[in-house]
């Protein structure tokens, strides 16, 4: 890594009560560049995010684009240019699709909100489709899909996704890892978190591995994604 930072976390401890979930993290996030954070369950990777965009209190040093954002409130971090796609998608489910992407556009003018319904639909034409329907009558991926569109509505420069392939059908998953890609692509910084390590891997520029709170392992994804030794010892698979 050598290029400009987008985020950069140093020294991250959260805290379930005496329990520590995460123990003292670093890890940077390059302009430009996907960066995935793997592990299995229960490993300390949505209290991570959930400690980056300001919705769990936190030890440490958590930048964005150089300005410190720790002690910041969720809602104003969101201004500064970070947002994240929780796991779980909740979208609105009474809401019909174009009005869930339109909640996610408050924080830019209108000529934008425009340009960006139309970046939406250029990566998910489903959803063009099916713009007038109610949420909740969507399937899975459609809401997965719905969940990253309305992020992508409000021009994040940093998108942060927390296990967006959980719960998917293979092939929608596949789909899933190629748009996040192109995201990537057209220039929006991706920090990646994600149980599916060989699909992260495959669209990654750089991992980190996350065991019990700690990160046991980092480096560029071709490396990694080379050593079936280490994925099976980290992550529970093998090629």
């Amino acid at each position: 890594m050598g290029g400009k930072i987008a985020l950069e976390v140093k020294n991250l401890e959260v805290n379930y009560g005496f329990i520590k979930a995460v123990k003292g993290i670093s890890l940077t996030v390059e302009e430009g560049k996907i960066v995935t954070l793997l592990g299995s369950n229960g490993a300390g990777k949505s209290s991570t995010i959930r400690a980056i965009c300001g919705v769990m209190e936190s030890k440490g040093s958590i930048q964005l684009f150089g300005q410190e954002i720790s002690k910041l409130a969720a809602n104003k971090i969101t201004r500064k240019g970070m947002l994240v796609v929780p796991e779980g998608r909740h979208v609105f489910t009474d809401l019909t699709v174009e009005e869930n992407l339109r909640t996610g556009a408050f924080t830019v003018s209108r000529a934008e909100s425009v340009k960006n319904y139309e970046r939406v639909y250029r990566y998910f034409p489903v959803l063009q489709e099916r713009k007038k329907q109610i949420a909740q009558t969507l399937s899975g991926g459609e809401q997965q899909m719905l969940a990253i569109g309305r992020a992508l509505m409000g021009s994040p420069k940093l998108l942060m996704l927390d296990e967006p392939s959980l719960g998917l059908a293979p092939m929608i998953v596949k789909d899933m890892f190629e748009i996040i890609k192109n995201i990537r692509n057209d220039g929006t910084t991706v920090l990646l978190v994600e149980q599916n390590a060989l699909g992260a891997l495959k669209i990654a520029d750089y991992a980190y591995v996350l065991e019990v709170g700690q990160i046991r392992m980092e480096g560029p994804t071709h490396e990694l994604i080379n050593d079936p030794a280490l994925i099976e010892a980290y992550l529970g698979e093998s090629k």
